[in-house]
């Protein structure tokens, strides 16, 4: 196999003969498989688009098939096949769409006719076509290493699609992209210039469609506000949500009303709680409980409830904890409870409750805990006046912006002791599940303002952005001049567009880490280094020092 689009690969190198993540080379090999089919899609969909023609069902499928493919999503072979199925089906069906309204056959890339043997082994079909498309770029490294960098970064994009349209937002110019970037991985015209803006065109892409799913969030459940959030149970039944999707969390507040049931998010969606109109409707919504995703395994078996998984996220499943355990969209494993989504997309979650109220749930009591979310832009923006106030008087000396995506590695500890000593004059602002290295600490405030303010999920680095920009403009400085650092921590794609948005932003001086992506080459390295002087962290002490001496 050949997988790097993590940042946990074997040796920091690529997965080659197990994933790290724990998909098999098979599984690798058929996703594979998928994307190349996907590429021969995009092309017919571009013109479809020009002829206006309506595909508005293939591009909502092409999201999610994409989304299958992303790090901790989908482990299972058999529903990579009925993508498979279903892309082709798609891409001949609107051929078809395409004659009839030109009253011509179009000339297709040989890329769009391709046709797997069903009856055939299709990993080894995938693996072909893994090894065709790294030997297209020949012995230039560093263009293989933008269009990974480029089909990585269309993961990202694409998940944030799905879950923007899942709340009515979607704008026909991120489908075209998401197309348009497909269709190039095929093309052998680009120089290292061209792949370079395709890389930041993504960023810019990406930075549209976190402002849809932002629309989406805030317009359906309003905008967050400062919330404490329970990390203690109460007693009674319960379900655990996880994964990032709040339309499906919703829906299980829903169905579980008046159930007795108590509904706990875990990992991203914490920031869940800070949505006002959730909170307001549903109050069996109590608390959040475990960390990380990647403990999973350690804290699942002991929850005694069942447990949804809405995104990616999703470790291999251990049996002590299988049977309680449910996905649903484009996440799956082998043998893995689904939840049914009807033909209208509406998720029954009946399983799940049944099997949460066959379980004890919590039984006993425990000692009050609780952390705050909400912190989110206009929570921010709305106390501006005291923040800015306490920069000009010299009482919050820097901001940190210290978050991403949490994984397994133990030099991830490093984040956790940066946090720990920040000074005290200075404020972190935390997002994602990065912040779970840090997100129960007691950092106090300066002057009222908390010394960390939990923004939200990856997706709202779109508000971590505003709110740079906002405070940038109070200030009349430009975003780099700020006393502002940020240290961000990277495991998947979604990481990978949120990265190629702060760079098409011009963001500079960003640390990244715990390792540098395995797809970046030390020619496109030092690019990124040259222009944004993007670098890798150092230790705590070295990066604090030097992020304080920028001023």
């Amino acid at each position: 196999m050949f997988c790097e689009q993590c940042e946990q690969t074997a040796s920091g190198q690529g997965c080659h003969q197990w994933g790290a993540c724990g998909k098999s080379p098979e599984v690798n090999a058929i996703q594979d498989l998928l994307i190349y089919i996907l590429r021969g899609l995009a092309p017919i969909a571009l013109r479809a688009g020009e002829l206006g023609i309506s595909a508005r069902e293939i591009d909502r499928f092409t999201c999610e098939a994409i989304f299958a493919t992303m790090t901790n999503v989908n482990f299972d072979q058999t529903r990579f096949t009925d993508y498979i199925h279903r892309a082709i089906n798609y891409r001949e069906q609107l051929k078809a769409q395409v004659q009839v309204t030109t009253g011509s056959a179009q000339a297709w890339p040989a890329i769009s006719f391709y046709q797997p043997d069903f009856e055939d082994d299709l990993a080894s079909q995938g693996q072909d076509l893994a090894l065709q498309f790294i030997s297209q770029s020949g012995s230039d490294v560093d263009i293989f290493s933008l269009k990974l960098t480029v089909l990585y970064g269309i993961k990202g994009v694409a998940s944030y699609a799905f879950h923007a349209q899942e709340l009515g937002q979607e704008d026909d110019r991120v489908y075209q992209f998401i197309y348009e970037a497909l269709a190039a991985l095929d093309r052998q015209d680009l120089n290292l210039g061209d792949w370079v803006n395709l890389a930041l065109k993504v960023g810019e892409i990406n930075l549209r469609t976190m402002e849809l799913l932002d629309a989406g969030h805030t317009g359906h459940y309003g905008h967050p506000v400062p919330t404490a959030v329970p990390l203690n149970p109460r007693i009674g039944k319960a379900i655990l949500v996880s994964g990032h999707d709040i339309p499906h969390l919703e829906a299980i507040l829903q169905q579980t009303l008046n159930t007795g049931i108590t509904v706990y998010t875990h990992g991203e969606l914490l920031p869940a709680h800070g949505y006002p109109k959730l909170k307001q409707t549903y109050p069996h919504l109590y608390g959040h409980y475990g960390t990380a995703w990647q403990n999973q395994t350690k804290e699942f078996p002991k929850f005694p409830g069942a447990i949804v998984m809405t995104t990616n996220c999703l470790m291999p499943p251990h049996g002590n904890y299988q049977g309680k355990l449910f996905s649903l969209g484009p996440v799956g494993y082998p043998g893995l409870n689904t939840i049914p989504i009807d033909e209208n997309g509406h998720p029954d979650f009946t399983p799940a409750i049944q099997t949460a109220l066959e379980l004890p749930g919590f039984t006993e009591a425990a000692p009050a805990r609780q952390v705050t979310t909400g912190f989110a832009r206009n929570a921010v923006l709305g106390v501006a006046d005291q923040v800015i106030a306490a920069v000009k008087a010299g009482k919050i000396r820097h901001f940190f912006l210290v978050g991403g995506c949490d994984g397994a590695k133990p030099d991830r500890n490093y984040y956790t002791e940066l946090v720990e000593k920040v000074p005290e004059d200075c404020v972190v602002l935390t997002l994602a599940c990065g912040k779970f290295r840090f997100f129960d600490k007691e950092l106090g405030d300066i002057g009222g303002i908390p010394r960390l303010l939990d923004i939200g999920q990856c997706n709202d680095a779109y508000s971590a952005i505003q709110i740079a920009i906002a405070l940038a403009n109070a200030f009349e400085v430009d975003v780099n001049q700020l006393p502002l650092s940020m240290i961000l921590s990277w495991y998947e794609q979604k990481a990978v567009a949120v990265l190629l948005t702060l760079l098409h932003l011009g963001i500079q001086d960003i640390r990244l880490g715990p390792t540098l992506p395995a797809f970046i080459s030390q020619n496109v390295l030092k690019l990124l280094s040259d222009t944004y002087h993007l670098k890798p962290i150092t230790t705590p002490d070295a990066d604090l020092a030097a992020c304080l001496a920028k001023g």
